[in-house]
Formats: C-alpha cells, sequence, structure tokens
C-alpha cells in the first residue's frame, strides 16, 4: 500500500496538471489573449522550478545576438526583489531592489535589463527608452500573458524522470514541449526512449553547461544558495576541487553577517584555506564578499552546439513572424 503522503502528494499533481492544462488550453484557443510587444520576443525557460540554467543561457544567447550586431534587451521578472515596480537594471544596484539573476545578466552582458513581474509593462518601458529592438525574455515559457515570437524551453536530464508539482519538480509536463519552437537539451539527458514531445520537437538545440574555475583553494569551503546546489558541488569535485566542507542555502538566498559569521567559523572548523561560490551568490554577498578571502567566484558556462546555426534559425523564425521588425542582411 502507498504511503498517504505518496498518494496525497499524487492527488495534488493530478489538481495541479489539471489546473495548468487548463490554463494552456485557454491560451491555445484565444480566450485568454497575450499582449505583444513593438519588437520580437524570444522566450528562454523551462518546465521545472529551479536550476535548468535559464540565466546562464540566456546570457549565452546574448553574447551571440551582440557578435551579430543584433541589438537587444532582456526583460525578467526580478525573483525576490523587494520591489514592485517596473524598471532598467542599474549594474551596480542591490539585489534587494533588481533581484539577483537581473543583476547578473546586466552585469555579464552590459545590456539593457528591465525587470517587472508583469513582463509586457518591463517590454514598454523598454521600447520607450529604446525603441523596439529583440526583447530576450527570461524564465518567460509560463509566463503567457507576453506573446513571443520564438520559444526556446531548456530540458535537463532531471526534467525527463521528473514529475509535476508538487510530487516533483516540474511546473508543466513534458506533452507541453509541443508548443515550444526549439527544446534546448542538456548534455547528459538520455538519447533513447526520449518522450514523444521530445521527438516531435520542431528543432532540438544541444547545449552543454559546466564551470569555469580559476585561482580555486584546493579545499575550501563550497557554499551556495542556488536550485540544485549539490550540482555546484559535484561539478566542483569534476574539475578536481574537493571541498573541505559545503554549505547549502536555498535559492536566491541573500546573505547576512551571521551568515559570514558561520561560513569563517566553518573554514576553521574544516581547516579550509579559503572559499569558493557561484556567480548568483557572490551578487547576494554584495559588499561581505569581502570578509570571506581568499574567495573564488566560479562562473557557470553554456555551450550551443552549432551556434552559428542555431541563431540563424532562430533570427530567420523571427523575422517571418515579426515582418515590421527588420535586422540587416548580415545579421540573417
Amino acid at each position: 500500500m502507498r504511503p498517504a503522503s505518496s498518494l496525497a502528494a499524487s492527488a495534488a499533481a493530478s489538481v495541479f496538471s489539471a489546473a495548468v492544462r487548463l490554463r494552456n488550453a485557454l491560451y491555445d484557443r484565444g480566450t485568454l489573449s497575450a499582449a505583444a510587444l513593438q519588437g520580437p520576443v524570444i522566450s528562454v525557460g523551462n518546465l521545472s522550478v529551479g536550476g535548468a540554467g535559464k540565466t546562464p543561457f540566456v546570457i549565452l544567447l546574448g553574447e551571440l545576438l551582440r557578435n551579430r550586431g543584433v541589438a537587444f534587451d532582456v526583460l525578467t521578472r526580478g525573483y525576490g526583489r523587494d520591489s514592485a515596480s517596473v524598471e532598467m537594471v542599474d549594474p551596480n544596484g542591490c539585489p534587494g531592489r533588481f533581484g539577483d539573476e537581473p543583476l547578473l545578466i546586466a552585469r555579464r552582458l552590459s545590456a539593457p535589463v528591465f525587470v517587472g513581474e508583469q513582463r509586457h509593462a518591463a517590454g514598454v518601458l523598454a521600447e520607450q527608452r529604446l525603441g523596439p529592438q529583440l526583447h530576450l525574455l527570461d524564465d518567460g515559457f509560463q509566463h503567457r500573458e507576453l506573446a513571443r515570437d520564438f520559444d526556446i524551453v531548456l530540458l535537463t536530464p532531471e526534467d525527463i524522470r521528473d514529475h509535476l508539482l508538487p510530487r516533483g519538480r516540474l511546473r508543466e509536463p513534458l506533452a507541453s514541449l509541443r508548443r515550444a519552437d526549439a527544446v534546448a537539451l542538456m548534455s547528459g539527458a538520455p538519447t533513447e526512449a526520449l518522450p514523444a514531445a521530445l521527438r516531435e520537437a520542431k528543432r532540438i538545440f544541444r547545449v552543454r553547461r559546466g564551470i569555469l574555475p580559476r585561482d580555486v583553494p584546493p579545499h575550501p569551503v563550497a557554499f551556495c544558495g542556488i536550485a540544485r546546489p549539490q550540482s555546484f558541488f559535484l561539478q566542483l569535485r569534476k574539475a578536481g576541487i574537493e571541498p573541505a566542507a559545503e554549505a547549502a542555502f536555498r535559492d536566491h538566498y541573500r546573505y547576512s553577517p551571521a551568515d559570514i559569521r558561520a561560513l569563517l567559523s566553518l573554514k576553521r572548523q574544516s581547516e579550509a584555506d579559503g572559499f569558493v561560490t557561484t556567480e548568483k551568490d557572490a551578487v547576494n554577498l554584495g559588499p561581505l564578499r569581502e570578509e570571506l578571502q581568499p574567495l573564488s567566484v566560479v562562473p557557470v558556462r553554456m555551450q550551443l552546439e552549432d551556434a552559428a546555426a542555431a541563431l540563424d534559425a532562430i533570427l530567420q523564425t523571427v523575422a517571418a513572424r515579426k515582418p515590421q521588425w527588420t535586422a540587416p542582411s548580415s545579421q540573417l
């Protein structure tokens, strides 16, 4: 007999699934309508709650667009902000006002980033400031209130084996991949027995994700506040770094002086020779990072297989769906 907790989770997942299907059906039938912007929108999203690599992929896509000379901005919610305002991110600002991931994107890309729970309002502000240029929509697959011209969905190996909330981490079933224009399949995902919705995908991009550890102490305290902390610790070990101790905080965690004291105590107890963390955590540390020395901040890097052809496919589709937006011929 299945435990009562398992039965309750399955029942809740069934209710959640029905609600998701109903909402998507209302948009698919036009009962609910999406608001459009003047400029084209390329959405980067996923099916699960956190940890799929959306932010690194947005940064990768932004770098590819910049190398083509395509003007763009980024629209994002800014999870965990203290403010509800719609505004342009100041790269020198704080995560409380703008959110950690918007700040990271703005700093890495040196591109305009606009935050707002309603991404259409953020896009309107972007077009008022910059004109109807191309918009990258961060974490946009479920945000159907904003019309998009190209939908990219990141899919991890864990997603393929996972279940819907609250039983698992999926926000939508795998069948939702059918409405994506491209599925970015992360390395490690099984190529055999793929779900039918993935086999039917219009395009499959192959993506590899890794870290670039530099100047990391040999035996550091590894700590992070991300959706899947064990993935970070595992990547460190694969890179030949054996942490003396590990500390995991909740996703988007903002560090306090008490946390710094606890980490310094852990360093002493484990006889570690420094600290290592992620770029997102460095944003959330703010000036407190100066108290954790030596501290190595490890960036995450995405590699897109045949990136030039993938970008060609995206821009050609966008140009066909948004004919009023014209890019120089060199971009297509």
